[in-house]
């Protein structure tokens, strides 16, 4: 399957709305090394879907939300492509994957083929799909794209981003549905205050324990320098706190070219 083309009529928000020819909008589909998380290391074909409902500063797969670029496939067509490669799992990821009904069509039937389905989520959909591992990202106060941050102009987005970006009754239900890791995007030390409250508040929320284990912290960065300058500090913040740290270890192997 070819990476994505440029395609404007894919909705500001991402919905299936204009799709004419396909169920799902692709922007690129390949294998390689879970980068990320508890299963980092892992052989894995990633399908990333175009389009999102949020629009953090610093997205690091800018193609897929501030600038949306995708070709409509099949169901059928997307596995077609996935069953070319010899890997038993499979990551969904975006962009923002579950805001397309189309996504729950595909990991219903990876999920009878036996893949190990992974999924890339801001936390703000519930899908009725089944998952292996939901990889939750929650989005913090700094991830909102201000009119100093704003990549793409002077913080359009940022009212739509913040009042989107937590739901905390759709992460509790996430976390009673799913086996779930939450993995938090790390600036600095000033967002570990918000992590550790938001972990409480999803304690009190949901009926499932949320372990310090569940809860990874992951340096923010798109480029080996960028996360050489963050990357220490996010450690030292895990072993202080007892949350996991998890690498980006497709930036450190690939730095940040596409398809990786």
């Amino acid at each position: 399957m070819p990476v994505a083309n440029d395609a404007p009529g894919l909705d500001i928000e991402g919905t299936d709305a204009d799709a004419e020819t396909g169920d799902l909008p692709i922007n690129e589909l390949f294998q390689s090394l879970q980068g990320e998380g508890r299963l980092a290391g892992v052989p894995s074909v990633f399908v990333r879907t175009s389009g999102c409902n949020l629009r953090c500063w610093f997205c690091d797969s800018y193609h897929t939300s501030w600038e949306p670029t995708h070709d409509w496939f099949t169901v059928d067509d997307v596995l077609a492509a996935i069953e070319e490669y010899d890997a038993d799992h499979v990551v969904l990821t975006g962009g923002e994957p579950l805001i397309h009904d189309s996504s729950a069509d595909l990991l219903e039937r990876l999920a009878d083929r036996g893949y190990h389905t992974t999924v890339e989520t801001n936390g703000t959909v519930v899908p009725d799909a089944p998952i292996d591992l939901a990889s939750v990202s929650p989005k913090l106060a700094s991830s909102t794209p201000t009119a100093e941050r704003d990549p793409d102009g002077d913080g359009e987005w940022a009212d739509r981003h913040e009042e989107r970006r937590l739901d905390l009754p759709t992460l509790a239900e996430l976390v009673e549905t799913y086996d779930t890791q939450l993995k938090f995007v790390v600036t600095g030390r000033e967002d570990l205050a918000e992590i550790e409250r938001l972990v409480e508040r999803l304690r009190d929320a949901a009926y499932t324990c949320v372990r310090d284990d569940d809860v990874l912290l992951m340096p923010e960065g798109q480029t080996r320098d960028q996360l050489e300058a963050t990357r220490e500090t996010v450690a030292d913040l895990a072993l202080e706190f007892g949350y996991r740290y998890t690498p980006r270890l497709h930036v450190d192997l690939w730095n940040d070219a596409p398809g990786t």
